[in-house]
């Protein structure tokens, strides 16, 4: 059930997407879109009506997606949710669809779509020029899901504003008010959280630290006094909510790196107009196997090859 309440439809496609050829068609990078819709003085946000099933199927396909109900055998004419290569397909129209506005007033990551103006005055031309593209290939957009001429939003699970990028609240409170975990099944589903934010947080694996004995194969699941002060040590950090910066294309970028016992980390960084470095992009992990061995100068050059992996789309 969707949170509006209407129920949504879902089949198992499970033999039919082993069969099925995968789609290798690229999502973008969800970093770099996000970084591009900060630094605008409007924002308009829209989210796709049934997505999916505004995109018909192959005539000849259609069969393909039959299921059976209590009321006889039906398929779908329109893509369904469900099937491997729904996303990459819909993510191809829409990049067809706004090819010509994409990365300059309009970002698109399959059915999420940002209309941004850097100049609020501009903001309803380019609304318009979006919604004549729009009706000009019948494409609907969700009302309930949608935001205009804002100067923040939630885009992608971040929340993007003019001065940079935070962490949607929902996020942190949702680790906030978390017990401590009780197995592992618990403790990897907040690891799992803090995976999804961890630009945000600075030496994370480092942090984490205490948790990785009880990740061990075969290590009984005893949450000691260590693995306490680490979790109230992360929520008390996520506390200050913390605001990264977003890249100005054109200036210089500063890369730090350190490496400590068990861990190596990096941080990404800009001056701002104020001549001041703004961070946009923690990077952390644990070391493992022979690299605990590492002297401190291999570590090091380590961490720059994680860092410059990490961060190659900058």
């Amino acid at each position: 059930k969707k949170i509006t309440g209407q129920i949504r439809i879902c089949v198992d496609f499970r033999d039919l997407n082993e069969a099925c050829p995968k789609d290798d068609f690229p999502l973008p990078i969800i970093e770099l879109m996000v970084d591009a819709t900060t630094g605008h003085e409007a924002l308009s946000f829209m989210d796709g009506s049934s997505g999916y099933n505004q995109i018909r199927m192959s005539p000849e396909d259609e069969e393909l997606t039959a299921f059976r109900t209590p009321k006889g055998i039906y398929c779908y004419k329109v893509m369904p949710f469900g099937l491997k290569n729904a996303g990459a397909t819909y993510q191809r129209a829409m990049q067809k669809i706004f090819g010509d506005m994409l990365h300059k007033n309009v970002e698109c990551y399959v059915d999420d779509l940002v209309i941004k103006s850097k100049r609020r005055e501009d903001h309803l031309k380019d609304l318009r020029t979006v919604f004549n593209r729009l009706r000009k290939y019948h494409l609907k957009m969700n009302p309930l899901k949608c935001a205009f001429g804002v100067t923040s939003g939630k885009f992608l699970g971040f929340i993007v504003k003019y001065r940079g990028i935070e962490v949607d609240q929902t996020k942190i409170k949702a680790i906030r008010d978390m017990p401590e975990p009780r197995n592992l099944r618990e403790l990897k589903s907040l690891q799992g959280r803090l995976a999804f934010i961890r630009r945000f947080i600075s030496n994370l694996a480092g942090r984490c630290q205490p948790f990785s004995r009880l990740m061990k194969k075969d290590v009984p699941f005893v949450w000691d006094e260590a693995c306490h002060n680490a979790f109230e040590s992360i929520k008390k950090y996520l506390s200050s909510s913390p605001l990264l910066g977003a890249p100005i294309p054109g200036k210089q970028l500063k890369l730090y790196i350190a490496a400590q016992e068990r861990s190596i980390r990096a941080l990404l960084v800009q001056e701002n107009e104020l001549h001041k470095e703004q961070a946009l992009y923690y990077l952390s992990r644990t070391l493992t196997g022979p690299e605990l061995n590492y002297t401190p100068i291999e570590k090091t050059c380590l961490a720059l090859v994680f860092a410059i992996q990490k961060l190659r789309h900058y």
